[in-house]
């Protein structure tokens, strides 16, 4: 049965766009529009209290046709700044959740039931005035309630959190619900902290238990910091929370685990890969922050030097070959793969992969995790990704003879292969490779490239401090007389929460596979021999590229020491020590 043609605009458009998508049928359309006068629901509501439709389900085909993000506030982690700039009062009355405020934006991210409500975005921006932008997310109506009801009235401070959990109070929720409902201390502690691990671009969050407390680091740009010390009695029912929500066994303390959780932080799905490890005081827990939108770049936005663009591209045109990235944990090697594979990813292309584990989802890439329990390792995993007709394969790892020489198998049926590799530079692979027990023959003409990379702080533009460089330095850097003396040293301010680097940019070394080198390869050369004859070409090394960003003011001397071993090149000035 068609809807009246007196309906509202609106409500026709979404009514027809539900009874399309076969969420309802005409019949219970009607049914829910018989009864919106005496109920003075909205639509969507009245067809979920009817039981005609579930508000996930619901909330998804609203936010198609609008053409509106959804959120799933189920998963939501409160930001405490959020709820400051909207009142209790407010939220219920106009039913908005705010989820984050991005104070370098001035952005308030909110959470309505109908995100088209101009009326509502209106006296919302009245209310946190006219310096912040409101941007709307739809979510379910009885979801948005839930959410007012679970987080207003408590306080979601890593502070104030402690400050409840020492005093023992546990206030019940706004409108005199049992405390036992509202949110235990400990699941909010838990959340402030990964919620705050993610604000401040951490790439790992350490539980680290000592006897007299219990050390909370966050790794930022590389380098870990502490962040918090609490007291070791908290760590029991902390693990346990971080346990449940990566879905490991709790009741299993002496034995490592691995799992994974996804949480809604800053407006965005964020993941994290957990680990746990026993020691003497307890259970040590690492997770990885896996942040999808921050985990892939277009190729063009890694921050790569024009001759190191031009030169991948040059590899990546090869239709057939391994290519290898090279460096140790955290130095990039995820990111720039599937960047790659971002840029060869299209509906002509056929891409797969087998990882350990998958860390971000890509469209159109069919992954495969690597599991145990399903005999799935990388080498026969690879046997049957054959079988799937790809065109790219990107192997996560090669960790022994078996694997390699399957990769190699796969180069030489007419695919490119991808895959990381632990070397110390990118001439160090083919011997790596080599005492994997490789075959030479199977190398030469197979291998298109290596890229060895690592990661760099950036200084602070902000704050950082010029500084003329002495006679050993320019010597050391290659500065001739004519060339500016002027580096740039950290210094700290707030901007860079008084870190003196703020951000990271990749240092490469790009080894490109030619005829030469191949005929190197054939006689298992030496990675000296391998460097030299590639210098002679052009190539550069991890250390002259560093020096490249330390020339162009981008980094300090001090940090390029830090990841590259610059012994060699500072011996030669005579001075006897590093400054």
């Amino acid at each position: 049965m068609a809807a009246p043609a007196s309906l509202p605009h609106a409500r026709r458009r979404i009514g027809r766009a539900l009874v399309d998508q076969g969420l309802v049928t005409e019949d219970q359309l009607h049914i829910a529009l018989l009864e919106q006068p005496r109920s003075r629901l909205r639509l969507g509501r009245q067809l979920v209290e009817l039981g005609f439709v579930a508000e996930p389900a619901l909330r998804d085909a609203l936010a198609i046709v609008f053409g509106v993000q959804a959120v799933e506030l189920e998963h939501v982690i409160a930001d405490a700044v959020a709820l400051q700039l909207l009142p209790a009062d407010m939220a219920r009355r106009y039913r908005a959740f705010p989820l984050v405020y991005d104070a370098a934006t001035r952005t308030l991210i909110v959470a309505l039931a109908d995100a088209q409500d101009l009326m509502v975005l209106d006296r919302l921006r009245a209310h946190v005035g006219a310096g912040v932008r409101i941007e709307a997310r739809l979510a379910g109506e009885a979801e948005i309630e839930r959410a007012i009801e679970e987080h207003y009235g408590r306080d979601f401070s890593i502070d104030g959190i402690l400050r409840e959990m020492e005093s023992g109070e546990r206030p019940g929720r706004p409108g005199g619900a049992a405390a036992e409902e509202v949110a235990q201390p400990v699941v909010r502690l838990v959340a402030a902290l990964l919620a705050e691990a993610v604000a401040r671009g951490a790439s790992d969050v350490h539980f680290e238990p000592e006897p007299s407390c219990l050390g909370i680091r966050y790794r930022i740009d590389g380098v870990l910091r502490p962040a918090h010390s609490l007291h070791p009695s908290l760590w029991p029912a902390m693990a346990v929370r971080l346990k449940v929500l990566a879905r490991m066994n709790i009741a299993e303390c002496r034995a490592p685990q691995d799992g994974r959780l996804s949480a809604n932080l800053a407006g965005r799905s964020i993941d994290f890969r957990a680990a746990t490890l026993p020691t003497l005081y307890g259970e040590n827990i690492v997770l990885r922050v896996l942040d999808r939108r921050a985990g892939i770049l277009p190729l063009a936005q890694l921050g790569l030097a024009p001759a190191h663009r031009a030169q991948l591209q040059r590899m990546l045109s090869r239709p057939e070959g391994l290519f290898l990235v090279t460096g140790p944990t955290g130095s990039g090697k995820t990111t720039t793969l599937y960047s790659i594979l971002d840029h060869l990813n299209s509906d002509a292309v056929n891409i797969m992969t087998l990882e350990d584990p998958v860390e971000y989802p890509l469209p159109r890439i069919r992954q495969t995790m690597v599991a145990e329990s399903a005999k799935i390792d990388f080498a026969s995993g690879v046997r049957a990704l054959l079988r799937q007709d790809p065109d790219v394969i990107l192997i996560g790892e090669i960790r022994d003879e078996e694997t390699a020489v399957m990769a190699f198998r796969a180069a030489m049926t007419g695919h490119q292969v991808f895959s990381t590799l632990h070397a110390h530079s990118a001439p160090g692979a083919i011997p790596r490779l080599l005492d994997m027990g490789i075959a030479p023959d199977l190398m030469t003409g197979n291998l298109i490239g290596v890229v060895a990379q690592r990661l760099v702080r950036r200084l602070c533009v902000a704050c950082r401090q010029p500084y003329a460089a002495d006679a050993a330095e320019r010597l050391a850097l290659g500065l001739g007389d004519g060339d500016s003396s002027v580096l740039y040293r950290a210094a700290g301010c707030e901007r860079c929460d008084y870190q003196g680097y703020r951000g990271r940019s990749a240092i490469l070394e790009i080894l490109r596979i030619d005829a030469q080198l191949d005929e190197l390869v054939a006689r298992r050369a030496s990675a000296r021999e391998l460097a030299a004859t590639a210098h002679a070409a052009g190539f550069r090394s991890l250390a002259e590229d560093g020096l490249r960003l330390l020339r162009d003011g981008a980094t300090s001397l001090e940090e390029i020491m830090r990841v590259v071993d610059l012994s060699d090149r500072w011996v030669a000035t005579g001075r006897p020590t590093l400054p």
